[in-house]
This record gives C-alpha cells, sequence and structure tokens, in this order.
C-alpha cells in the first residue's frame, strides 16, 4: 500500500540551507536569489516550470533569469542534466560536507584549531575573524582557506586579522578579493606587522599622489589599473614624489590628447639618465632643448635664393620639444 500524506501550502515551508545564506548568497544579487528560492520551492512539489514560467512569475526580464541560471549552475547550486530540461538542487550540506573532509594532505577545520603551540595564537586570531566579520557563523569552509593562506602567505596572526579588516572595509569579504589583497601584500614581502606598517605608509602615499594626478588631469574618472601600474613605478620604484611627476604633467597642455604612455616616457628618460630632483630635471630639459635648437638650426641662404627663408621662433623649439 501506498500512503499519502498531503499538506496544504497554507501550512507547508521551504527550508533554506544555512550554507546557502552564509556562503552562496552574499554573491548573488536579489533576482539571482529569487530565482534560487522559487527554484527550491518548485523542486519540493516536483513541478515544471520554464525559464519563461520564472520570468512571468517572478516579475524579472527572460535574458536576466536565463543568465541567473547559468550562474547558479557554475557555483554548483543546481545542476543540469544533459539531453534534458531536468534541473536539480544540489544538496549544500552534502557538498559542504565532501569540502571538509577530504585526504590528509589538506587541514579540517578540526585540524586548523588544534591546541599546538603553533596553533594556539591562530585558533584566537581564526576566532577572533568569526566574531568580528561572520558574527560567530563563520562557513565551514573558510577555516580550511583561513589555514592554507596562513601557510601560502606566511601572514603573521596579526597581518591575516588586518587582511579580512581591509577587505572587509573596501569590497567585502568575498574569497577572491581576500587573495587578490593577500597577493599584492606578498608581491610587497609583508610578512609581520612592521612590514605591513611601512606598505601602508607607503600605499598612502601612492594614493594621495595618484589622487593628485586625477585632478591635475582634470579626468573625472579614476584611474584603470593599467594607468595605476604607471603611477605605482613612478612612486614606488623610480622614488619620485609630486613635485617631479608634475613636472610632466605640466607638458600634457600641448600634446592633443596625452597618454599614460607619453607620461612614463618623459618621467622613464629622467629616470634612466639617474636625474633624481627638480633641479636636475629642470637643467637636463633645458639642455636638452638647447642642443635640439642647435640641432634644427637653418643656415643663412643667399637672398638670390628662389626661396624664403622660414624665421624660426622660441616658441617654435618650445613646441617642438614638446613632441619628441
Amino acid at each position: 500500500m501506498f500512503f499519502e500524506s498531503y499538506k496544504s501550502i497554507l501550512y507547508s515551508d521551504t527550508l533554506v540551507p544555512d550554507i546557502f545564506i552564509n556562503e552562496y548568497m552574499p554573491s548573488m544579487d536579489g533576482d539571482c536569489v529569487k530565482i534560487f528560492v522559487h527554484c527550491l520551492f518548485l523542486s519540493k512539489y516536483n513541478k515544471y516550470a520554464s525559464a519563461k514560467d520564472l520570468s512571468k512569475k517572478l516579475g524579472i526580464d527572460l535574458n536576466k533569469v536565463k543568465d541567473s541560471l547559468i550562474y547558479l549552475e557554475s557555483i554548483g547550486v543546481i545542476t543540469r542534466k544533459e539531453n534534458s530540461s531536468s534541473i536539480t538542487i544540489s544538496d549544500l550540506k552534502e557538498k559542504e560536507i565532501k569540502k571538509i573532509y577530504r585526504l590528509k594532505q589538506t587541514s579540517t577545520p578540526e585540524e586548523a584549531i588544534l591546541s599546538s603551540e603553533r596553533n594556539k595564537s591562530r585558533n584566537a586570531i581564526i576566532k577572533s575573524i568569526n566574531n568580528k566579520f561572520f558574527q560567530g557563523v563563520m562557513p565551514p569552509s573558510w577555516y580550511t582557506d583561513i589555514d592554507a593562506w596562513f601557510d601560502k602567505y606566511n601572514f603573521e596572526d596579526d597581518v591575516m586579522f588586518a587582511l579580512f579588516q581591509y577587505c572587509y572595509e573596501h569590497n567585502g569579504l568575498t574569497k577572491n578579493y581576500i587573495v587578490k589583497v593577500a597577493d599584492s601584500w606578498k608581491s610587497k614581502n609583508v610578512r609581520n606587522s612592521i612590514d605591513l606598517d611601512n606598505y601602508s605608509l607607503q600605499y598612502e602615499r601612492f594614493k594621495s599622489i595618484r589622487g593628485k594626478i586625477v585632478k591635475k588631469l582634470g579626468l573625472g574618472r579614476n584611474l584603470t589599473e593599467y594607468e595605476s601600474e604607471y603611477v605605482e613605478k613612478w612612486v614606488e620604484k623610480y622614488k619620485y614624489d609630486f613635485e617631479i611627476i608634475e613636472l610632466a604633467l605640466k607638458k600634457t597642455p600641448k600634446k592633443a590628447n596625452p597618454s599614460f604612455e607619453y607620461l612614463n616616457s618623459i618621467i622613464t628618460d629622467w629616470y634612466n639618465n639617474n636625474l633624481k630632483t627638480k633641479d636636475e630635471i629642470l637643467a637636463y630639459d633645458n639642455a636638452r632643448k638647447q642642443s635640439m635648437k642647435q640641432q634644427y638650426k637653418v643656415s643663412e641662404v643667399p637672398q638670390h635664393s628662389n626661396f624664403n627663408q622660414r624665421k624660426y621662433d622660441k616658441d617654435y623649439f618650445e613646441n617642438l620639444y614638446e613632441e619628441i
């Protein structure tokens, strides 16, 4: 015999796993969350719905529905069967357990907080990170990630906490962003709090100069990643302050559509010639102008010539130099 229970939709519930709320939902927009919850609801009753049905039911653009379904599949929240329109809601709890309990060459959350001498202070930092940034409910997979980051970047405990603080105050606590910042810190040889303090001072100097460049050029936008890399080179590698960089900026009004490649060519030329001060650069530029004047100086032409001698004034040579 088959026994069937019936419960009115008025009294039924659709359960959303906490793992979804903690691990997946923060990276989704509102429409994507709506689509997932509705799919969860439909799967409970084994109901059929096309992307067009979801679009009409939820009041979401059809293309947005399709894009959201693709995204949900890409992060493993749903799966599609090959050559079928069938969609399965993934068991997120099982997925998380498989992440945690794996081969011994990787750490588990329990191993990450063992009471060994090495991990006593690490345990305290992980606990502080959990309480400060996750309200005490940090997803289990973060324990293994933080443990791996300690080993990968060789950060001291206070630097790891500072990493989370920095990301929290800027773009947010996504793993991709945390890794991006951590990679940047590692490339700057940040390991302990002293390294981080020195890097922070250097970064603040770079950020200040970058802001002044944007203002002087009247860009009305932030610099692109590639433009910022030029500024970083001038400040960190060449050790030039804004007073020197401004000498190059002053050349841009005479240049149509000045680019950072143009500015870089000027500043790199100064660096290659071992020019370190404003006075040295001004003297170098003046000497170069004089040399070019001599190079382009036209000999006196006889009066019986069939053409008139061209006259070169001071402005001509000034502008000529700027185009080089």
